[in-house]
């Protein structure tokens, strides 16, 4: 007896559109679902642990100034006004110390990163006299310094105490964003700095015409942190400028409302501004107001900045950090 052999073009075509879409989540087993449901409960605690902070400051600085005083706004702001942010213009020395931050941290951030990536790719130049000696040199400052009193004491021999440029010139040789372009640099072909070379370049129009162009998305992280590192810092201002309060920064005239209860009131006593102005200001303003207030102006660009080039952290990063 023989069987008839199953013809291949008799089975039914089936469509691949046609099947169902399946849940990548029914495929789990119910161990597998209770460990997803658990990872997404913890990461959500954890989103709320890192952003409660900030929305609770921004939903006290526009809330109602006695409520806010006595610690009753928590998770939604009550009797919504703006007037802290118009009152902080009137708090002295509030506009210039937001000019010298954002002066700062403009500059800093531009020579830092031009000092980085020049001095990154003049270590990977093999014609650089000595290069391996100059880049442990800098690098074993990652590791060892000297401490606070001998800065405080080098910077005013080097007269930068009392000197805008003693928020710059410190900061601009940071180690660790030379050694990030280094190897960045050594990860371009070296047919692109050879072909200019061949055709009569030197090593600044190499550096600025080739090496530029091709290392934007480290150049682009660095600036970033060193923006945040210009921004946030206050701890120079506190140190160095002990005789100039119109070098003051944002950072510092927060550290002083935090750190003196009565800071405020001194302020609004000794300003020049009319009685009434200031009468309608020490009635409706608190000193957890103006802090509030002063914390997200501080805050806000950071949080702002960030998002937009969060996408050059990782690919800056990477290949910043691991040759080839």
């Amino acid at each position: 007896m023989t069987t008839k052999a199953a013809n291949p073009h008799d089975r039914k075509h089936v469509n691949p559109h046609d099947r169902k879409h399946v849940n990548p989540m029914d495929r789990q087993s119910v161990g597998d679902r209770v460990i997803s449901v658990i990872t997404y409960i913890v990461y959500a605690i954890f989103a709320f642990v890192c952003a409660y902070p900030f929305y609770y400051i921004i939903i006290n600085s526009i809330s109602a100034n006695d409520l806010s005083e006595r610690g009753k706004v928590l998770f939604w702001p009550m009797q919504i006004h703006f007037k802290n942010y118009t009152r902080l213009a009137s708090i002295p020395g509030m506009l210039d110390a937001a000019k010298i931050s954002v002066l700062r941290t403009v500059i800093g951030m531009v020579l830092t990163v031009l000092i980085a990536a020049f001095l990154g790719y003049m270590f990977t130049r093999e014609t650089m006299w000595k290069r391996k000696i100059w880049f442990r040199f800098v690098a074993v400052t990652m590791y060892f310094n000297a401490g606070i009193i001998p800065w405080v004491i080098c910077m005013r021999n080097l007269g930068l105490n009392n000197n805008f440029w003693g928020y710059i010139l410190p900061m601009i040789v940071q180690p660790f964003y030379i050694i990030l372009c280094k190897t960045y640099c050594e990860s371009v072909p070296r047919e692109l700095q050879e072909a200019a070379e061949i055709d009569g370049a030197g090593t600044m129009r190499v550096f600025w015409q080739i090496m530029l162009p091709v290392i934007k998305p480290i150049l682009a992280t660095i600036a970033i942190f060193a923006a945040v590192n210009q921004w946030n810092s206050f701890q120079d201002n506190l140190l160095l400028m002990t005789n100039r309060p119109d070098l003051d920064t944002l950072q510092y005239k927060l550290w002083q409302y935090i750190s003196q209860a009565n800071s405020l009131k001194t302020l609004i006593s000794n300003t020049t501004n009319s009685s009434a102005i200031m009468a309608g200001l020490a009635t409706a303003a608190t000193a957890t107001s103006i802090r509030m207030s002063v914390t997200v102006v501080v805050v806000l660009p950071v949080m702002m900045i960030y998002p937009f080039f969060q996408r050059y952290f990782t690919k800056g990063i990477m290949i910043g950090a691991v040759k080839g």
